[in-house]
């Protein structure tokens, strides 16, 4: 009974995989569950065995990552880090996700509208949830006369699109390693925060 039960966690992984990385190429609307089983080298009825619906996919891949961003920034909370601390923390997650999840993360910034309710709009909530407590830690730099005087807002917004961005790095044929990557965007970004 655990031997099936593990065969089928791991072929629900496979189709979790796979719907990533067809949702980032294709698009969620442009996947068909036909194209899903066909990829994952299932016949579509078998698909169904494994996941209700696309919509289930979509949810689950968004629900991983959202959970994963989660985790890392409320860790944060009694961690005893100054905020510039924290926010260079929250940098190098998000470059590490960008960089060893691609597919899940791209999804999660790209797809997440399709989400059915009740779905989208706890996404949307848990969303404008995070960012409200990223531009906290950076209100709380200010406070401190850790980082410059920014709008909050604008500054989560720069280092959320930038990391966004690193969808290009993937495209590149830049020999630029994940961790020269991660080291130099947080020393880019910090730089325009951190006070002299």
């Amino acid at each position: 009974m655990a031997k099936v039960q593990r065969r089928k966690a791991s072929k629900k992984e496979l189709i979790l995989q796979k719907a990533a990385t067809m949702f980032r190429q294709k698009g969620f609307a442009a996947t068909s569950m036909r194209d899903l089983a066909e990829t994952v080298g299932i016949e579509a009825a078998s698909l169904y065995n494994h996941i209700q619906s696309k919509s289930e996919i979509l949810q689950e891949i968004t629900n991983r990552i959202t959970i994963d961003c989660n985790e890392h920034l409320y860790s944060l909370d009694n961690s005893g880090m100054t905020s510039i601390q924290k926010i260079e923390s929250l940098i190098r997650f998000h470059v590490r996700m960008m960089l060893d999840r691609f597919e899940d993360y791209y999804v999660m910034i790209n797809e997440w509208m399709h989400l059915t309710e009740p779905y989208l709009t706890n996404f949307s909530l848990q969303r404008r949830s995070y960012v409200q407590k990223m531009e906290a830690i950076i209100g709380e730099g200010i406070k401190n006369n850790e980082m410059k005087p920014v709008i909050p807002y604008v500054a989560v917004l720069t280092i959320l699109s930038s990391v966004r961005g690193l969808e290009f790095w993937h495209r590149s044929r830049k020999r630029i390693t994940p961790s020269e990557m991660e080291d130099n965007m947080v020393t880019h970004l910090i730089y325009g925060l951190k006070k002299d």
